[in-house]
């Protein structure tokens, strides 16, 4: 569990705080994820319920109970849950808060789209010392109204303002810039907030937070 954080947890599930490039499942070339970890360090191990990108830090919410887990998938794929991302990007938006609704292609459906909604707000313009002549850079809290496939990603990279070191999507030459300045070579995207409504497992709701992780502190200076 090094590196990995309990932030809340009851008899039925736990909320961790995920570091950057740890994947949540094994696959092809993973010889450790988070689902792995779990199954090392706690029996009967917790079950995933939602997913996070490997790049992608912050909460994620596990089940310790096959009930609890059909449970709270539910209310993910309900729209039940409230998401909120923290997310450093090139240039800053206009306007400075508003939703994003353009559609998605499915990834292995090509030609099949898909409805998407990503409310955003900036919260701070960010000037980067070590990148002087790189303009101003925008840190943003975003919601997700959907939950599509490297949503929050695709939709700021298709409006104009991409995830610093985002490896897939994003500003390919100024992502080499970035880690040549400062050695950050992570993807600058947080989930950071959940809010769960009440239920029989969770009889007060949840509203837990992370903090920022220091790759966002360092360029932020906040």
């Amino acid at each position: 569990m090094k590196g990995i954080t309990i932030l809340f947890e009851n008899d039925f599930c736990m909320v961790l705080n995920k570091p950057s490039g740890l994947p949540v499942q094994g696959g092809e070339g993973v010889k450790t994820s988070l689902d792995s970890i779990l199954a090392e360090n706690f029996s009967p191990r917790p079950l995933l319920v939602h997913r996070l990108d490997r790049d992608t830090s912050g909460l994620i919410l596990v089940a310790k109970t096959k009930e609890a887990a059909g449970f709270f998938s539910s209310l993910f794929a309900g729209s039940r849950i409230t998401k909120i991302y923290m997310a450093l990007c090139r240039g800053i938006p206009s306007p400075e808060s508003g939703i994003i609704k353009l559609d998605l292609e499915d990834k292995g459906k090509a030609g099949v789209f898909k409805k998407s909604k990503t409310s955003y707000k900036l919260l701070e313009s960010v000037q980067l010392e070590m990148l002087p002549d790189e303009g101003s850079f925008s840190l943003l809290e975003l919601e997700l109204g959907t939950g599509r496939m490297h949503q929050i990603r695709r939709h700021l990279a298709l409006i104009g303002h991409p995830i610093l070191g985002d490896d897939k999507y994003g500003d390919f030459p100024l992502n080499k810039r970035l880690k040549k300045a400062v050695g950050i070579k992570t993807m600058l995207l947080h989930a950071s907030r959940l809010v769960v409504p009440s239920s029989e497992m969770l009889t007060q709701g949840l509203d837990v937070s992370a903090p920022l992780p220091d790759c966002f502190t360092i360029l932020t200076g906040s």
